[in-house]
Formats: C-alpha cells, sequence, structure tokens
C-alpha cells in the first residue's frame, strides 16, 4: 500500500509541475530573447529601423529555439531508460547547450556587462598610455643625468686654468699663457654643453605637462555617468593628442646631441702654439697641454659611452587606440565578468536542471511501481464499472439443469408416500426438503453453534 500510495504521489505531482514547467521555462525563453536583442543590437550597423527589426527577429529566432529545445529534452529524456539511448540525448542535450551559449549567452553577458567591459578597455587603455607617457619623460630626462659629469668637468679645467694663471701650478710659470687658453677653452666648450642639457629641461617639463592633462581628460571620461558611447569616442580624441605628446618627448631628449658635442671634444680638439719665452717653458708647455689632451679624450670617450647607454634604451612605440562593440569587449575582459557569465548562461542552461529533476523522478517512479499487481492500481471507478459488468453477464447467462441422479430405495429407507393431483408442501417439507437439484450439495452450517459452546474463535 505504501509503494501504491508514494507512486500515486509521484504521479500526481509530475501532472501538477507540469504547467508551472512550462511557464517557467516560457519565461527564461523569453528573458533570454529580450538580453539577446540588447545585446545583438550594439553589433549591427545601419539605420534605425534595420538594427531595431534585425535584432528582434533574431531574439524572436533565439527565445524560440530554446523553449522547444528545452521541451524536447524535458519530454524525451525522462521516458528513455536504454543507458545508451540516455547517453546519446546526453550529448545532444551537450551541443545544444554550447549552441545555445554560442547564438545568446554570451549576448546576453554583453547586455549584462556590455558597459561595464567598456569601460574596464578604456581604463586598461588609460593605464597603457600613463605608461607610455612616464617612459618617454624618463628617456628624456635620462640625458639630464650626463648634466653632473659635464658641470664637474667644466669646473676642473676651470679650477686647473685658475691654478696656472696664479701660481703656474702646471707649467711653473705664473701667468696667462697657451696652457691658460687651451684649460679655459675647454671649460667653456663643457659650459655649453651644460647649457644644452639644461635648457632641453623645460621643453621636457612642458610636454610632461600637456601629456598629464590628456591624461586627467580621459581619466574623468572613464569614471564620468552616462552612456558609455560617447566617452569612448572623446577618449580616442585625446588618445591621439596624447600620442603627439609622447612622440614629442622621443625627440626632445639630447642624448644624441650629447655624444655629438662629445666626440667633437677629441676629434675638435685644437690646441695652441706654446708661447713659453725659453725652450724649457716651450718644452713644459707641451707636456701639459699633451696631458690635456689626455685628459679631454677620456672625458669625450666616458660622456660618448654614457649617451650611448642612453640611446639604446627602449623607445615607446606609438599605442593606437583600438575602439571596441561592447560584445568585444566582454569576450576580451571576461575573466573580469565571470559574475555577469554566470548569470547570463544560467538564464539558458537552467532548464538542464528541470530536465534532470523529471529524469530522476521518472526514474523513481518506475521503481515504485513495477513490482505493484494490476489489481492494486484499479481506480474505484474502474471498480465499480467491472462489477456492473459482472452482474450484467450473471443475468444474461442461462441456468443449466441439474445432472440426473437415481435414487437407489434401500431397505431402510420407507416407501415414499403417494402424491397428491395437487401437492402442497408443508412449510417444513419446505424447509427440510431439498430439491433434486440441491440433494448432491451438503451444506455446511458454519455461523450456527450450540447454546452452550462457548463464544466464537476468530
Amino acid at each position: 500500500m505504501l509503494s501504491k500510495s508514494n507512486a500515486a504521489r509521484l504521479s500526481d505531482t509530475v501532472k501538477g509541475v507540469e504547467t508551472m514547467t512550462r511557464f517557467a521555462l516560457a519565461v527564461l525563453a523569453l528573458a533570454s530573447g529580450v538580453y539577446t536583442y540588447l545585446g545583438v543590437r550594439g553589433l549591427l550597423d545601419g539605420t534605425a529601423t534595420f538594427v531595431f527589426f534585425a535584432a528582434i527577429i533574431y531574439s524572436a529566432a533565439v527565445s524560440v529555439a530554446i523553449y522547444a529545445f528545452w521541451t524536447y529534452m524535458m519530454r524525451f529524456v525522462p521516458l528513455v531508460t536504454s543507458a545508451s539511448k540516455r547517453m546519446a540525448l546526453f550529448l545532444t542535450m551537450g551541443l545544444g547547450c554550447v549552441m545555445i551559449v554560442a547564438m545568446s549567452s554570451w549576448l546576453n553577458a554583453a547586455a549584462l556587462a556590455g558597459s561595464a567591459a567598456l569601460e574596464q578597455h578604456l581604463a586598461v587603455t588609460l593605464e597603457g598610455y600613463t605608461a607610455d607617457l612616464d617612459a618617454a619623460h624618463a628617456n628624456a630626462l635620462s640625458a639630464q643625468s650626463l648634466l653632473p659629469d659635464v658641470t664637474r668637468a667644466s669646473e676642473r679645467f676651470a679650477r686647473l686654468a685658475a691654478d696656472e694663471r696664479q701660481s703656474g701650478a702646471l707649467t711653473g710659470s705664473v701667468g696667462s699663457g697657451s696652457v691658460v687658453q687651451l684649460l679655459t677653452q675647454m671649460s667653456a666648450q663643457m659650459n655649453e654643453l651644460s647649457s644644452t642639457i639644461t635648457g632641453s629641461r623645460a621643453g621636457i617639463e612642458d610636454l610632461f605637462t600637456r601629456g598629464t592633462q590628456h591624461l586627467a581628460a580621459m581619466r574623468e571620461l572613464v569614471s564620468a555617468s552616462g552612456s558609455v558611447a560617447p566617452r569612448a569616442d572623446q577618449f580616442s580624441t585625446e588618445a591621439v593628442a596624447l600620442n603627439a605628446v609622447i612622440a614629442a618627448l622621443q625627440e626632445t631628449g639630447v642624448a644624441p646631441s650629447v655624444k655629438r658635442a662629445a666626440d667633437d671634444l677629441a676629434l675638435g680638439f685644437i690646441a695652441p702654439v706654446a708661447d713659453g719665452g725659453n725652450v724649457d717653458l716651450v718644452s713644459r708647455q707641451d707636456q701639459v697641454m699633451e696631458t690635456v689632451r689626455a685628459s679631454v679624450a677620456a672625458q669625450s670617450a666616458a660622456l660618448s659611452q654614457a649617451a650611448d647607454e642612453i640611446m639604446g634604451q627602449a623607445r615607446v612605440e606609438p599605442r593606437r587606440y583600438q575602439s571596441l562593440s561592447s560584445a568585444d569587449a566582454v569576450l576580451r575582459y571576461w575573466s573580469d565578468f565571470i559574475p555577469s557569465w554566470a548569470g547570463a548562461m544560467a538564464i539558458d542552461l537552467l532548464p538542464v536542471v528541470l530536465v534532470l529533476v523529471l529524469m530522476i523522478v521518472n526514474d523513481a517512479l518506475r521503481r515504485e511501481t513495477e513490482d505493484v499487481g494490476e489489481a492494486d492500481t484499479v481506480t474505484a471507478a474502474e471498480m465499480l464499472r467491472a462489477m456492473a459488468l459482472y452482474r450484467q453477464m450473471a443475468d444474461a447467462a442461462p441456468v443449466a439443469p441439474a445432472p440426473y441422479m437415481p435414487v437407489v430405495a434401500t431397505a431402510a429407507t420407507p416407501a415414499a408416500p403417494p402424491v397428491s393431483a395437487n401437492p402442497e408442501p408443508s412449510a417444513d417439507e419446505t424447509t427440510a426438503t431439498p430439491t433434486t437439484a440441491d440433494a448432491i450439495i451438503t451444506p455446511i452450517d458454519v455461523n450456527q453453534r450450540k447454546r452452550s459452546d462457548g463464544p466464537g474463535r476468530s
């Protein structure tokens, strides 16, 4: 009785939720179609009317396809009991899920997270432009690191010239001669190189300020409210202007100029003629000027090598801003929008759970009813109809005559009394004398008992 009751409840419940299942499936298919419309609308180009009708037709096709597919799965999967056939249906259902994700789920994700994905794209691009501006600024300022060496060399030459003029520290002769002139000339060249490096700083800082202004405008566009499409257009305009600033920064670097000036120190070294009053002083002046030549050559080589290292730094490649649609942005930055992807796919694939529930319930229902006899599953109406049919058959069946049984008289058997013309049996004879048909049946009284007997036992 428990198996019967449980099986009946399962069957009634499955029938009861059928309407709700259809309603839920229709709502899910409609929701998927709506979000598919929002997603596909951003991918189409053309007039507003064309985009509207094209998106409506596509979304309607998606809704119908989803509803029809899951209706088929809910109808057939629970009824199939063969393992191979059920596995084939599962493979078919998996293929259908992949197709649903391909034609609908990613568009649903684009509708749910498209604006956020575009803002994410703008933010990532902004970070790239910020890094490019910083790198270009650093490359432009790298030549400023040569300024201390150039200034130090200029001061050294000027100090030696002063010492030679005041005390004859180099040649032993006080006064301004060829050595003082040469040292003063080298100091002046170093000062010119120092002025070139220092003068480039103002232009670099001006370009960097302009670049930071463009970056500030781009940050405001990323974080502003409202539709993201017009903000993306303004962002691209600012990106083009920032690229121009970055290119100018790379051309403003003075490292090539420093290298050329450093090479000129050694290649263009012009030593004055010794003007000493005697041969010994002239010899000492020539020795000092040769020492100055070696020092200038060493200083030139050091500056040239430093300039080569600066120019060997990687140049900043111009970054091209790439505009994306909302769907493309969702696909590119999918890892940042996993919750949106989960929601979009859940709308389309939630009926999988309903299919599995119906399959499990139908399997349980088959197990509950497989050992139940047919009589245990007959309803009251069917039983009443069967009883009425039995009564009709019993009333319509003819009564078969009783078989002839000859009576053999014995010695103890008295002779039968004569039969009158109109015999009327008495009440005792009617009760006690059996008919011919009943003579062959031995009655057994199972309901009567003696008064002295105890209560009946069951």
